[in-house]
Parts: C-alpha cells; sequence; structure tokens
C-alpha cells in the first residue's frame, strides 16, 4: 500500500515504510483553505493547512510512503486519526511524472470543501495574518507552512503558492 503526502506527512510521516518516492498527482493543488483547530491553531483561532482541490491542469506533487504489508491496516488507523479534523481517507493515482504512463494507486487524505473546518478561500495577507497568530498542540501555525516549504525544497519540489505565502509570514516577522 502506498500513502501519498503532500503537507506535514512529507517532513512527519510517522509510520513505517520501505520505501520513498516524489511523486505527482495530476488535476489537483495545494490549498491552505483548511482550518486546524486541533494541532497548527485552537477551536477560537485555528491554523490553515494545506489540503487538495480538485484542478484539472494541476499536478501535486508530494511524496508516496510503501507501507509493507503487515502495517497496514495499523498504519490506516493511526492517519485516520491523525487527519480527523475533516479530512476523508480517498484512492488516488500518483505517478513519477504527469501522464508517464506508469501511475499507480496510493491513499491519501483530503478535506473536502464545506467540511466543517473548510475556511474557504482568503487573500494572501489574511491567511498570512492568520497563520503568523495562530498555534496549537502542535506548534505555531507559520513553522508548519516554514517546514512545508524547506521539505518541499529539500526534494526538489516547487509550489507557488507555497512560497509565496513563506516568504511572506518571514517578511511579516523581520525586523
Amino acid at each position: 500500500m502506498w500513502i501519498f503526502g503532500y503537507g506535514s506527512l512529507i517532513w512527519r510521516p510517522d509510520f513505517e515504510f520501505d520505501e520513498a518516492a516524489v511523486v505527482a498527482l495530476s488535476g489537483w493543488r495545494r490549498s491552505f483553505s483548511q482550518g486546524s483547530p486541533d494541532h497548527r491553531g485552537m477551536p477560537a483561532a485555528p491554523g490553515r493547512v494545506v489540503t487538495l482541490r480538485a484542478d484539472p491542469g494541476g499536478v501535486c506533487w508530494g511524496v508516496a510512503y510503501r507501507v509493507p504489508q503487515a502495517r497496514s491496516e495499523a498504519t490506516l488507523q493511526r492517519l485516520d486519526e491523525r487527519e480527523q479534523g475533516g479530512y476523508d481517507r480517498v484512492a488516488i493515482t500518483v505517478s513519477r511524472e504527469p501522464g508517464d504512463g506508469s501511475p499507480w494507486s496510493a491513499v491519501t487524505y483530503v478535506a473536502p470543501v464545506g467540511n466543517p473546518h473548510d475556511l474557504g478561500p482568503a487573500t494572501l495577507d489574511a491567511m498570512v495574518a492568520q497563520m503568523a497568530s495562530a498555534c496549537g498542540p502542535s506548534g505555531p501555525n507559520r513553522e508548519y507552512v516554514l517546514r512545508l516549504r524547506e521539505a518541499l525544497d529539500e526534494r526538489g519540489i516547487s509550489d507557488p503558492i507555497v512560497t509565496e505565502i513563506a516568504q511572506a509570514l518571514v517578511e511579516r516577522v523581520a525586523p
């Protein structure tokens, strides 16, 4: 079984795996539209974390982890708990290159539009202001964004929205 990570699973998979590969998920893009009242914020002041949004021309690059068969069920149970804040487990198809003709099945977690923690779209300034102040049991929302950018950079993955928000957060707290 393969698990596709596009957010914190990239730098903190927190489960056993035999192999990791940078892969593409065609038809989707990252979106900082999911509220995090339990990890990167609090119920009264949720942080913003990524989910996936359908985008016919989009490609979301991430990391696929091959989980040993003996650990599949335990891994899914653990991830179901970790991703409980509005995310649904869904079957997807990933590939090493978009349209390369050798896709394979994976599982990921998507927070659908309209879920209880869906914050919807916002301006860059509004998102950055919210992310700069939000903090929860897993740490500051700002840290989440900066770690995501770092993890993507380390794997040679470019995502303009992650880069833009991370840079705005750095500039916001610069002296």
